[in-house]
């Protein structure tokens, strides 16, 4: 494994990928102020097409590891891993949402902003301390507070906004101080340093409380239950391409972090508290799922089934192993692809026909094959049915839990087979159900190529998952050296 040269006191270096992002979000804020009106349709292209290069240079510096400002910021395999996939995504997205920002308006506003954010998750995955965590916690929350209400004159996404910053910073506030509880006791915010000096300390009163405001505040951004009482709303209100990018970007970048934070700072203590993950894990399988039945929007029924979702990812932080830890970086991964290309489909159906209610998608098959076909296998991904990609992930997350959580493998295999159920209502308006409608609807270019990449990975990874099961392996195995 190749290694920068740390002994400097600050060495950019360590920041080539963060620095070029955040000049990648400037440079595209810049071209929408002195670009003409009609030539910022093409600042989509400009962030889809530079964080593709970015993602090029991530994957040149595959194998290097290292420390910068003695811990506070790391680069190893694992925090690459969650850097290409936060930037996979926002490139997906900016280029599945280009003919609705086009009608949206606001271009340079939402591709830099989603550049933004994507910089703020990429600061959480290499956090090394609470301070670096926080701060890119709070870039990524803030630019999705703007993402939200972007559309300032419609009720519903001014709405989610308002409920989102409120409860957002309700969150972010608990969080805090949950972290402020871990630095009055351990006198550090480096993780590495907290880890050592908890494990020479009994477990007090005062620790008990940090770990439960920590573990609230985090759960608030994987919409965990109960902390999930904000994503139905928010995510029906938001504009899609934004919800999209809320519901697979936010949650994968926190859970980078809850590795990183429990695994590495609290491993002794972490210990004594799995089997509270492990409940919490299971009634947010079962509330996420139950919940999603009797949901007629699309919108929210993909809202509760990313609660689900939240909740199947959450088995890998049980045992905090090595195998759970690459369980979580594997789903993660094809649930960026799935989610993008159903909430692409829920996107580009709002932006021709106006409407997000289940019995408007009745004959979709007929109007729109490809929609259709991309809807169903996203579906079916995240419901597990093999030989699609979530069929695997959802094998290596319970695969680890066998042994001690039997009756969590029950609950999950009984919650995928109930959420077959409400995915397959859908398939059957889509497939079964004559359009009322009957107007074909033609998929512009980028949204066409968003729906048959999502598609295509998700086919690949099912089919053959060894290449992505050995770069997981080797990113999580590195998670343990430090």
């Amino acid at each position: 494994m190749n290694s920068i040269d740390f002994t400097m006191p600050f060495n950019p270096a360590a920041l080539t990928l963060e620095l070029l992002v955040a000049g990648l979000g400037l440079l595209v804020l810049i071209l929408g102020l002195i670009a003409p009106r009609n030539a910022r349709r093409g600042l989509g292209w400009v962030g889809f097409l530079g964080l593709l290069g970015i993602t090029a240079v991530a994957v040149s510096m595959w194998g290097q590891s290292g420390q910068l400002l003695e811990g506070m910021y790391l680069l190893d395999n694992y925090a690459l891993f969650w850097k290409i996939t936060f930037m996979l995504a926002a490139a997906l997205v900016i280029l599945g949402s280009m003919r609705y920002v086009d009608d949206m308006g606001h271009h340079a506003e939402y591709y830099s902003i989603t550049i933004f954010a994507t910089l703020g998750m990429m600061v959480m995955a290499s956090a090394g301390d609470f301070i670096t965590m926080y701060m890119g916690l709070e870039l990524m929350t803030i630019a999705f507070i703007v993402l939200v209400c972007l559309r300032k004159f419609d009720n519903k996404s001014v709405e989610a906004g308002i409920k989102y910053i409120l409860l957002a910073g309700m969150s972010s506030a608990v969080l805090l101080y949950g972290l402020s509880l871990l630095y009055g006791l351990t006198g550090s915010v480096i993780m590495l340093d907290v880890s050592r000096i908890i494990a020479l300390q009994p477990v007090t009163p005062a620790l008990i409380l940090a770990l439960v405001l920590v573990i609230a505040g985090l759960g608030f951004k994987i919409s965990a239950v109960p902390f999930h009482m904000w994503s139905p709303d928010v995510y029906e209100g938001a504009p899609t391409p934004v919800t999209s990018f809320l519901a697979m970007g936010s949650k994968a970048a926190s859970f980078a972090i809850m590795l990183r934070l429990f695994i590495t700072a609290l491993p002794g203590v972490w210990e004594n508290w799995a089997m509270v993950i492990a409940i919490l894990a299971g009634v947010t399988i079962i509330v996420g799922n139950l919940v999603a039945i009797p949901q007629t929007n699309v919108k929210r029924l993909l809202a509760y089934s990313s609660i689900a979702q939240a909740g199947y990812i959450m088995v890998g932080l049980v045992t905090a192993s090595q195998a759970g830890v690459k369980g979580v970086m594997f789903y993660a991964f094809l649930y960026v692809f799935a989610t993008i290309g159903a909430f692409t489909v829920a996107a580009y159906f709002y932006n021709v026909t106006g409407s997000d209610e289940l019995k408007d998608y009745a004959g979709l098959s007929q109007r729109s094959p490809l929609m259709a076909a991309v809807l169903l296998i996203a579906m079916l991904s995240m419901a597990g049915i093999p030989p699609l990609a979530g069929f695997m992930g959802k094998f290596y997350l319970f695969i680890t839990i066998v042994d001690g959580y039997l009756w969590l493998v029950f609950i999950g295999l009984i919650m995928s087979m109930v959420s077959v159920y409400y995915y397959l209502r859908v398939a059957l308006v889509m497939y079964r159900d004559k359009p009322v409608d009957p107007t074909p609807i033609s998929v512009s270019s980028p949204v066409a190529l968003t729906l048959i990449v999502t598609m295509v990975v998700t086919l690949f990874i099912g089919i053959y998952p060894g290449p992505l099961s050995e770069v997981v392996n080797n990113a999580a195995h590195t998670f343990f050296l430090h």
